[in-house]
């Protein structure tokens, strides 16, 4: 948790790395996405006018110096995006943790008169690197001292300055994007039946209730369990837990066929994902940034995202607060993790309500009815927002109903009650399995009334698109005619073309962004053996520009146009020179993406012809329009988490205005704040009375008014070598880590 402190808005054009020297190095494990770090922190250091080095091999490069510490170009990073693992090698360092090593890594940093830093690591990396700035004068004063350098460089280079990225799978580092840990989240994205964790020690007599979990899944038909168990699990008393015990377990007691599968290293490979991308590419021009802003008063940070936003934590404070958690974990008596991380405390929560019902007698009886519909087009993660809201609502004591093909299932009395195992296995299915139609209510208003009546629904959930934004509003105007109306309604969004007002993100968009980024990198390989060729690529969105301009990021595209930041025909031809430009260097293959509704004119067809015509001689063209596979497929890991997440929300705020409206047997709710959406405003969750979105949308193009991600299209055109101005006045600002201890009941109730 963080605390901000002010900080003025501050230009892109004020700051300049001219006479600075930014060394990057990855140190650790290997991590997806690290490529792409070092790819934004090269070309951001570059763009700026300073000189960026690569270390290769991490600390070891940095202690051993001469050719592991090589000036970097802009080319050198060409075609690394898409590459897993980090390029410049990554090794865990002895020598470092001496004192005699970190000398030696101070004085190759000075020959080459570096003093700025970007580390790229772990939990481990980074307290390395505060300790090297710590020690940083004493080395200098150590080196002149042994005539290894003189004193004027000693005064030149007297302050260091470090800027930390974290890269690592365990996600194990303070105050960090996605700060949980593999195993549970992993439990939350597949629906698994039981998961063991080093931070959450099952209670003594485990074994026995996760074989009767089992049994009772067996006997509802289910065909398959899935396990997870973390590579340091641990019982209360502190005895490991691995997966040949518990094998051994489910064999003996419950005679199931069972199988071990080690994931091992194969989480450290493969191609990094779309958000991976981003998020790295983000981090790595943040990093930069900060690394122009640093004065000798300036401490060193790590740059991270807080749900939507950038932010800088001391580092220092960081490693005090992970050496505080592991101190809390390891001192208490009771062998239990007391976790201050309320992310983690989040997530185990919502897994243990959706993987533990509840017996009947437990249930509170609550007597409503609550239906779920989906409205608009699939989306990848409905099903698993689905399914989370059919089991937060059992156990809040309420009757699911599932209404089929959205609001024309409504109207034509396609309801029925959905029970708990009925959702089972649904997290990881793409598409929607109730049905969804665009039909929206006005014309059949009555219709859905008396089915409300009908049913007796008290509550409704709608999860969907503009559409379902659209239809929540048809509903709530009607209030006035119909009572049965009058009851909780919130949505949540889900649309793959990410243009819901009050949300920054919709289910199934991390889905698509994939899909684009997949297949352009498919795109591109298949001319590596081709000198110079230049793909243009449709998305879809309708009017939204979103999946164009972020695919664009995580793709390294050269271009992406879209409707909200209008282009001519000028604009086109400087793409053209520009890309020309570029073919005349090593670059060989060119990217272009063009959202689907950008210019009427100015279609796909006329870009391809145009690109051809106009670089004959130095590159060819090739198209692809990738239409409908966007929507297909199996959700991300990332969607079918913030489907659950944003569902079970949504459930528990039902729950609440269902009990607050409830008057004289009856639900009776017709104030503003009675029909909501749910979004993800830049760090947090919100809800928002529909009627105050109202001013905030673009109803002729079914697009917000303002959409955060505009501000990501200039690192598109700068990392791609375009000059162009920069607004970071919403860049990261530096704040302060703030220790949230849980009261002891609270701990022992997560547990």
């Amino acid at each position: 948790h963080t605390k901000k402190t002010s900080k003025k808005p501050k230009f892109f054009e004020n700051l300049s790395g001219a006479g600075k020297a930014i060394a990057v190095l990855t140190s650790g494990g290997d991590a997806q996405g690290m490529n792409a770090a070092v790819r934004a922190v090269v070309r951001m250091g570059i763009y700026v006018g300073a000189k960026v080095y690569f270390v290769h091999e991490g600390y070891q490069g940095m202690v051993d110096g001469g050719d592991n510490i090589k000036e970097a170009t802009w080319e050198s990073v060409s075609s690394m995006l898409q590459m897993g693992g980090t390029v410049i090698g990554s090794a865990r360092c002895k020598d470092f943790r001496m004192h005699e090593g970190r000398l030696k890594a101070a004085h190759n940093l000075v020959q080459r008169g570096i003093t700025n830093l970007c580390v790229i690591g772990g939990d481990g990396s980074l307290t390395g690197a505060n300790l090297f700035r710590e020690e940083w004068s004493g080395l200098l004063a150590e080196l002149v001292q042994q005539g290894l350098i003189d004193e004027e460089a000693s005064q030149k280079y007297s302050a260091l300055h470090i800027v930390g990225m974290v890269g690592s799978i365990d996600n194990d580092f303070c105050v960090t994007q996605r700060k949980c840990y593999l195993a549970l989240v992993s439990a939350l994205a597949c629906g698994a039946d039981w998961v063991l964790i080093p931070e959450m020690p099952p209670e003594d007599g485990w074994e026995e209730k996760m074989c009767q979990k089992l049994s009772a899944k067996r006997a509802g038909m289910k065909r398959l369990n899935i396990i997870i168990v973390a590579e340091g699990a641990i019982d209360r008393n502190n005895q490991p837990i691995t997966s040949e015990h518990v094998k051994n377990l489910v064999v003996q007691r419950l005679g199931f066929d069972t199988r071990v599968t080690i994931l091992g290293h194969v989480q450290r490979g493969g191609t990094p994902s779309a958000f991976d991308r981003i998020l790295a590419s983000r981090m790595g021009v943040e990093a930069v940034l900060a690394l122009l802003e640093t004065t000798a008063n300036t401490p060193a940070c790590v740059v991270s995202l807080c749900g939507n936003q950038s932010v800088r934590l001391p580092l220092m404070e960081c490693v005090q607060m992970i050496q505080h958690l592991y101190l809390i974990k390891y001192n208490n008596n009771t062998n239990v993790f007391v976790c201050t991380c309320r992310s983690f405390e989040n997530n185990l929560k919502t897994y243990k309500l959706l993987a533990h019902r509840k017996p009947e007698s437990e249930l509170p009886q609550s007597n409503f009815n609550v239906a779920v519909l989906n409205v608009g087009a699939p989306a990848a993660g409905m099903n698993a927002a689905v399914r989370s809201a059919v089991r937060v609502g059992i156990s809040e004591g309420h009757k699911m109903f599932a209404v089929s093909d959205g609001f024309e299932g409504f109207y034509k009395g396609q309801i029925k009650e959905i029970k708990w195992a009925d959702v089972g296995g649904w997290t990881g299915q793409g598409g929607s399995l109730l049905g969804t139609k665009r039909t929206l209510p006005a014309k059949h208003i009555d219709k859905i009334a008396e089915q409300m009546r009908k049913y007796n629904i008290n509550a409704l959930l709608v999860i969907g698109g503009f559409e379902a934004f659209l239809g929540i509003m048809e509903l709530l105007a009607a209030r006035g005619t119909y009572e049965e109306l009058c009851v909780p309604m919130v949505m949540v969004p889900a649309t793959v073309s990410n243009n819901v007002p009050g949300s920054d993100l919709s289910i199934g968009a991390d889905t698509a962004l994939n899909a684009i980024t997949v297949t352009c990198d498919r795109i591109k390989q298949s001319a590596s053996g081709t000198k110079h060729r230049v793909f243009i690529i449709e998305t879809m969105g309708g009017y939204c520009g979103y999946l164009a301009s972020v695919g664009g990021l995580a793709a390294g595209a050269d271009a992406a146009y879209i409707f909200e930041e209008p282009f001519d025909i000028r604009d086109l031809q400087s793409n053209v020179e520009h890309l020309t430009e570029k073919m005349k260097t090593s670059i060989q293959r060119g990217l272009v993406l063009r959202n689907e509704n950008s210019n009427e004119n100015y279609t796909t067809d006329f870009i391809y012809q145009l690109y051809s015509e106009e670089g004959k001689g130095v590159f060819d063209c090739r198209k692809n329009v990738l239409g409908h596979m966007q929507q297909g497929g199996a959700p991300s890991p990332f969607d079918r988490n913030f489907g659950t997440k944003i569902a079970a929300k949504a459930m528990q705020w039902i729950s609440k205005k269902l009990n607050e409206s409830y008057r004289k047997g009856r639900v009776f709710a017709n104030t503003e704040d009675s029909a909501c959406l749910l979004g993800m405003r830049r760090r947090a969750l919100v809800f928002q009375p529909v009627v105050q979105l109202r001013d905030e949308t673009d109803f002729v193009h079914r697009i917000p008014k303002e959409q955060w991600w505009l501000k990501l299209r200039p690192l598109m055109k700068i990392l791609a070598k375009y000059k162009t101005s920069y607004d970071i006045s919403d860049s990261g600002q530096l704040e302060h880590v703030v220790l949230n201890r849980p009261k002891q009941s609270e701990a022992m109730a997560a547990i």
